[in-house]
């Protein structure tokens, strides 16, 4: 595996001559900060050698390589999913490749089906930590080089950038929730059952994805700042919808594409 990293890393470096800082992940209906992004170079995940495709309508498949906030940043407009067939030490590849580019810090986006009652669609919750109902990325043969065998997950998602965060949406008028993230494995939405269940565990959102990548990161040593885009009342008797999550998903990230922005900035 770290053969293929490095490999993998090789190829970028030689197509691209860029060192990013941050890495940015895109969630479901959340590519439009690409847009803010004054690029420099794209790769499409096809032409990537060992690169994951991803295969869910909403997940583009490009490396966006330029500026954002006066700093040098790597985004994947879209990513993979467990759901899609892959294991998760494949879904947290490319964090892998982005620690070995040269990224110090990671922003994470998804959209996620809302627990807490005094959540409304369209919100962004902060992630202050995370419920991992997923296969763990790091089962298996630890590589060293990456990362000790028992990694810590306490401050898992970084306290000062949290707190950054706050003071950012304050200048900018921008109302913040805050809450635990459940990670499962989809591709169902969850039964109500099953929200229930997530609430009673600690849960204020679930979603499909980020624990596996948040987990490496931290694996790494690379402090993570995630936001989940409410996009639908998962308690509520509405069903779900995977257009209608991309809908609500372009809406709000107009306003975490403005929190990212400024918060890099900052940094």
């Amino acid at each position: 595996m770290l053969e293929r990293i490095k490999r993998t890393a090789s190829f970028i470096q030689s197509k691209v001559e860029f060192t990013p800082q941050i890495g940015i992940i895109l969630g479901t209906g959340l590519g439009g900060l690409v847009d803010s992004i004054d690029v420099c170079a794209s790769l499409n995940y096809a032409d990537i050698p060992d690169f994951p495709v991803s295969t869910v309508k909403g997940h583009h498949g490009r490396l966006i390589f330029g500026m954002l906030g006066g700093h040098r940043v790597v985004a994947m407009q879209g990513r993979f999913h467990h759901y899609e067939g892959y294991p998760t030490s494949e879904v947290v590849f490319p964090v892998r490749v982005m620690r070995m580019l040269g990224v110090e810090r990671l922003f994470v986006s998804n959209a996620s089906g809302g627990i807490n009652t005094s959540f409304r669609t369209g919100d962004l919750m902060v992630i202050t930590d995370h419920i991992n109902l997923l296969p763990n990325p790091l089962i298996g043969p630890n590589i060293e080089e990456l990362g000790p065998r028992f990694p810590d997950m306490h401050n898992c998602y970084d306290a000062d950038m949290i707190a950054l965060a706050a003071r950012v949406a304050a200048q900018n008028d921008i109302h913040l929730q805050y809450g635990v993230y459940v990670g499962g494995t989809g591709p169902t939405f969850e039964t109500q059952a099953e929200y229930r269940y997530y609430k009673a565990i600690g849960g204020d959102a679930a979603g499909m994805s980020t624990t596996p990548e948040v987990i490496a990161a931290r694996h790494m040593g690379i402090p993570v700042f995630a936001v989940s885009v409410i996009t639908n009342c998962g308690l509520s008797d509405e069903p779900g919808d995977h257009e209608d999550v991309q809908r609500q998903g372009a809406r709000a990230g107009v306003r975490m594409t403005q929190l990212f922005v400024e918060m890099i900035k900052q940094l």
